[in-house]
């Protein structure tokens, strides 16, 4: 019998960096296994906010991959104004610190490139894939975003091709994300997105969603099937001995960390800790795998803990990965308003992988806290929670202190990518 063939329409690829490749790189891997054929179309001469070639040895064998010429505005911005490349990966200084042009190139990327600045590959995309499924026996149509013009093609392809069975994969949501507001978007743009919003979700055969409260949105505006498939961890990048090093108590992060999502109250609560304990300020280090803001920094700084902070800057998924095995503490936060509440960052499974205690901040009743409940993979707070935290850092501390250097966790396995991967074919079935 052969096996089902699915096109998965996506802009991240490798060498693109980051969460949103390792997502479709991984499915591609694994889908075979379950009788399916991924078969992948992605731009030629895309332009990613970050690389890492280390993923372009990670390709499977085989694959077929599919690419045709984009055009990109962000190019031209990008001569013009290096600041614009933070903007497209989705972070954004805070309003009294921005200068005219970024200002400017915020108000232009919301308002005249709708949904995103990669909409100009819309229409060859839906002329080159309509022509290749003419001629070539695909059984899914698989879109995945941001960015969300991705989910354009397929609902053109959908109405070209009513009986061809299309799933949308929103990795993270539309309107509903936290910048979104930020974008500086006037009454008829925001009328814009939220009219194509509801036509991809509408017209979707099915639309996974990476958390549990993004599928209740997406059912909310009119999604006739929703699938919660989050995100996972690759159980071979984990096979690591962690390095004990007594002498240190390492709090690490792994990933981008912008302002929006500063834990403010988390530094002061270390300040008050290496105030109040001797032992604990001779100990303390704290080090970022990724791009910090000068935001979050300047807030390290005020809370005099600069001589902890250990900047690595953007390093490959591997050494990411050494980076969180050998820590004691891993901090994860997110933005502090409540529609945020269904994020749940690609790294928490790879913490879950890390074996190592969790500390998770904020908005109330976040999607995250289900997850450490579930797996006793560490404790979730609000951003104010000042107190809760220092007492949770104070209580991992006095483990280290004691020796007790891996958590115990329950059921991490259900997020290994060949289980998320088992989940996600079962829904290419129809199952």
């Amino acid at each position: 019998m052969d096996s089902k063939k699915v096109l998965i329409v996506t802009y991240y690829w490798p060498p693109a960096g980051g969460p949103g490749v390792q997502r479709w790189l991984k499915f591609a891997e694994y889908l075979p296994e379950f009788g399916i054929e991924p078969i992948v179309y992605t731009p030629e001469n895309p332009s990613y906010p970050m690389t890492d070639n280390s993923f372009l040895d990670k390709l499977p064998k085989g694959l077929k991959v599919i690419k045709t010429r984009i055009w990109e505005p962000y190019r031209l911005a990008e001569f013009f104004n290096p600041k614009s490349k933070e903007y497209k990966a989705g972070r954004f200084e805070k309003k009294e610190k921005q200068s005219i042009l970024s200002r400017l190139s915020v108000y232009i990327r919301g308002n005249f490139f709708i949904p995103d600045a990669r909409k100009f590959w819309v229409k060859p995309s839906v002329k080159f894939l309509s022509n290749y499924l003419k001629e070539n026996q695909v059984d899914v149509l698989i879109t995945t975003g941001p960015p969300h013009s991705m989910h354009l093609i397929g609902l053109e392809l959908k109405n070209e091709y009513p009986n061809l069975k299309w799933v949308a994969d929103f990795r993270d949501p539309w309107t509903q994300i936290s910048y979104h507001s930020e974008l500086k978007l006037t009454n008829h743009s925001k009328k814009k997105h939220k009219e194509l919003e509801r036509a991809v979700i509408k017209t979707a055969d099915c639309v996974l969603a990476t958390s549990f409260s993004d599928a209740e949105n997406y059912s909310l505006i009119g999604a006739d099937k929703t699938e919660v498939i989050t995100n996972g961890y690759e159980s071979n990048d984990f096979k690591i001995e962690k390095k004990i090093q007594n002498q240190k108590f390492r709090i690490s992060y792994s990933g981008n960390l912008e302002s929006a999502r500063n834990p403010v109250e988390f530094w002061k609560a270390l300040k008050d800790m290496t105030d109040q304990n001797h032992e604990f300020k001779n100990q303390l280090e704290i080090n970022f795998y990724g791009i910090l803001s000068a935001e979050v920094e300047e807030s390290i700084a005020e809370n005099g803990l600069s001589k902890y902070l250990k900047k690595f800057g953007y390093v490959n998924h591997q050494s990411a990965v050494e980076g969180i095995v050998n820590s004691e503490l891993l901090l994860l936060t997110n933005f502090s308003d409540s529609k945020s509440k269904g994020i749940i960052p690609g790294k928490l499974f790879e913490y879950l992988a890390a074996r190592n205690p969790v500390i998770a901040i904020g908005p109330a009743d976040g999607d995250v806290s289900r997850i450490l409940y579930q797996t006793s993979a560490g404790k979730y707070f609000e951003h104010s929670d000042k107190e809760g935290m220092k007492a949770y850092v104070l209580e991992v501390y006095d483990e280290f202190r004691f020796g007790h250097t891996e958590t115990e966790l329950k059921s991490i396995e259900q997020f290994s990518r060949i289980e998320i991967t088992k989940k996600l074919a079962a829904v290419l079935n129809g199952r």
